[in-house]
């Protein structure tokens, strides 16, 4: 092995894809040793590195070629491991090619540790942030913003970081493509807002563009905050994916901005929850401020759109009003290219609403969730759709096997996934589409909370 050229060495390298075996590879010869080590892009460590700080610094050592790195004690217990800590983070900023950072639930590392990480690789383009309670002031946010290639921003349930921090990134933003900010809380409370950080009386008035952000989720976060503002007022004119979770007061007049101003717009995906205020009688008073003038902006102001997703929370089934009515719904399918569709805990959705469904000559994919109020009738209805060609039924308790009857004889369907529909049977299901997914198991709330 020592006498082949370096050449075939990489080839033969190149072509082995499972971590294990490349470890076991390079002990074969010193030449391997040094060709993996230098072709090695990326590296994931978890709960089962011990002495965690040096491991790290003999890896970057070792791989001085690195671009991508995972990070993950998701789940683990301070008692049992021994966490990287800020002076183990600082040995990344000797990566000089390391494009990708990913920390996710790592308690030890501060604001300090990840500033030294972007000052040291200048190359980063992507930066993922998930539960690390620790990090507070945002020096490395403004120094990426000044001085940074940052491409990808995620930060997810980091309790220390605001939506009033993330405007400190500057002429940052004009670079990013893809942003996801969520504050970690419980969607129950919906008389409150998550965000312990925010002052509403003391809004940042920097401006910003975000001419390339292309890809956008916001989770548990206050609509009337500068963040959203300067999102939804003309700011993202090339978004093409945008996720609202639980967004505290969005109404019809934040979704019409996003009509008239992201004309590039082609999935949208809103997860709603309806507020509640005190009526006189000590009474809750729903009041829905998303309706369906929201979904006629958007099928006439956003003619790329293809893939909605609309989800309520776990309580609106049982509310009288969520704003929403099937004539927002006819009015997005036929005046939109709708191809795929998504509707979580709609109550308002009947076989009405699968027979507006099958008069429409775009739809490829439908997914219902939730739903007590689509029967086989409706079933028969959307058989007829002329293009659909992927169906999942999660938690419809009226639909039974004759419902699928028309779709086992249409052989239309790719895909089907049946998931928590007692009165459908495996037998009958396996008839009705190329690929089938079968499972009795689901529940109310892995359908309406993402994790």
């Amino acid at each position: 092995m020592e006498d082949l050229p370096e050449v075939l060495l990489e080839e033969i390298i190149q072509r082995i894809t499972r971590t294990s075996d490349l470890n076991s590879l390079s002990l074969v010869s010193k030449s391997l040793y040094m060709v993996e080590a230098n072709q090695r892009a990326s590296i994931r460590l978890g709960c089962s590195l011990f002495s965690a700080t040096e491991t790290l610094s003999s890896l970057c050592s070792r791989f001085s070629n690195l671009s991508k790195m995972e990070i993950d004690y998701t789940g683990q217990t301070l008692s049992l491991f021994s966490y990287i800590d800020d002076s183990g983070l600082s040995c990344l900023s000797n990566c000089k090619k390391l494009m990708s950072l990913t920390l996710k639930s790592v308690p030890s590392i501060t604001s300090r540790g990840l500033l030294s990480v972007v000052v040291g690789c200048k190359s980063l383009s992507a930066l993922h942030l998930f539960g690390c309670k620790k990090i507070s002031n945002v020096e490395w946010l403004e120094y990426l913003g000044w001085n940074g290639s940052l491409e990808e921003l995620v930060v997810r349930n980091c309790n220390r970081v605001s939506q009033c921090d993330l405007l400190k990134f500057g002429p940052g933003w004009m670079k990013l493509w893809k942003f996801e900010f969520e504050i970690k809380g419980e969607t129950n409370d919906i008389l409150g807002f998550n965000d312990p950080l925010y002052d509403v009386h003391n809004l940042s008035t920097c401006d910003f563009f975000c001419d390339n952000l292309k890809d956008l989720r916001l989770v548990h976060i206050q609509a009337i905050s500068d963040l959203v503002h300067h999102i939804f007022c003309g700011k993202c004119k090339a978004l093409e994916k945008l996720c609202l979770e639980y967004i505290v007061g969005l109404n019809d007049h934040h979704i019409i901005d996003i009509s008239h101003n992201c004309n590039n717009l082609k999935s949208i995906s809103l997860w709603l929850m309806p507020p509640r205020y005190f009526a006189d009688d000590n009474d809750f008073l729903y009041i829905p401020l998303v309706t369906d003038d929201s979904l006629e902006a958007l099928a006439l102001g956003c003619p790329m759109l293809q893939t909605v997703e609309l989800a309520f929370h776990e309580d609106t089934p049982y509310l009288p009003e969520i704003g929403l009515t099937l004539e927002g719904i006819r009015i997005l399918i036929q005046s939109s290219r709708i191809r795929d569709l998504v509707l979580n805990g709609a109550n308002f959705f009947d076989d009405e609403g699968m027979m507006v469904l099958s008069s429409s000559p775009f739809l490829e994919t439908l997914e219902l969730v939730v739903n007590n109020r689509v029967t086989d009738a409706g079933m028969h209805s959307i058989a007829r759709t002329p293009c659909l060609r992927s169906l999942t039924l999660r938690l419809c308790s009226q639909v039974t096997d004759a419902g699928l009857t028309e779709l086992v004889h249409s052989q239309k369907l790719d895909s089907l996934v049946i998931e928590g529909c007692a009165c459908i049977s495996l037998q009958v299901a396996q008839g009705a589409a190329k690929s089938v997914h079968y499972s009795l198991e689901s529940t109310r709330r892995n359908c309406l909370k993402r994790i």
